[in-house]
């Protein structure tokens, strides 16, 4: 048993390395004052400032952030209701196919998604840009979501509902002053994740941008074509630290749900 639990530690530690030391390195020299990624010959924060003043990708990481807020809260708002229908849906069946279906979303190839959103705004005529790449990144944030909150559903107890029916609530108030509050966990992860994936996501995003508009990851893309610039590195690292940061929060919140929780059993 412990030779077993050493090797997967050494597989952990491995996965981890292969994963995180590129973006470590990458890191490292967005500081590098030679310009180049092969000697670090001193620190400098000139990349960081050329960042910041580029007036263009100055608008495109407040485009990149508005697409990623908005399509985090409409996607909080659909995925919470979706859970609701799976969570009472009539017919066992009926719940399973739904789930199904929500899940087939997540484990699909962007490069399938984003090519069936061209497809379908190309056949209705939508002229592709920020409502093109809100309504993709709505898509594929719903399912997430869901399985988000879906948990938190099952695991109120349902004598919550009937004692509020009982005590005369109507519907709407058994959805506010019950349901939702005993999903707030399930909400921030939900949102907090959506928001993540609508930050990083490139496949999807580059299949429907347009006239003009554009988001970091396919910014980052269309500058590495271009050349190596450590510039390229700084507004890496930045999106890496926003990315790590909006994790660090959903834990914070998480941690914080299930001592509050522990204090109230």
């Amino acid at each position: 048993m412990k030779k077993s639990l050493k090797w997967g530690n050494v597989y952990l530690v491995v996965v981890f390395a292969i994963l995180y030391i590129p973006i470590l390195y990458m890191a490292l020299f967005s500081f590098n004052k030679a310009g180049t990624m092969v000697n670090f010959e001193g620190f400098t924060l000139k990349y960081y400032a050329e960042v910041f003043k580029d007036q263009r990708l100055i608008m495109i990481v407040l485009d990149t952030f508005a697409i990623a807020l908005l399509s985090s809260t409409i996607a909080v708002v659909i995925g919470v209701f979706g859970a609701l229908a799976i969570r009472y849906a009539p017919k066992r069946q009926y719940k399973n196919s739904i789930l199904t279906l929500n899940n087939v979303l997540i484990v699909s190839p962007d490069v399938i998604i984003g090519a069936s959103f061209l497809i379908l705004f190309t056949m209705i005529g939508l002229k592709l840009g920020f409502a093109s790449v809100l309504i993709a990144h709505i898509a594929f944030s719903v399912p997430i979501v869901v399985l988000m909150v879906l948990p938190k559903l099952n695991e109120m107890s349902p004598s919550l509902v009937r004692a509020a029916q009982d005590l005369g609530a109507n519907q709407w108030q058994v959805l506010t002053k019950v349901i939702l509050p005993s999903l707030t966990p399930g909400i921030f992860a939900g949102f907090f994740m959506a928001l993540t994936y609508s930050l990083d996501d490139f496949a999807v995003t580059f299949f429907v941008t347009g006239n003009g508009f554009s988001t970091l990851g396919v910014e980052i893309y269309s500058r590495a074509r271009t050349g190596v610039s450590l510039s390229i590195n700084a507004i890496s690292t930045i999106l890496f630290v926003s990315t790590l940061a909006l994790v660090l929060g959903y834990y914070a919140i998480s941690s914080k749900e299930k001592k509050k929780q522990g204090v109230t059993k």
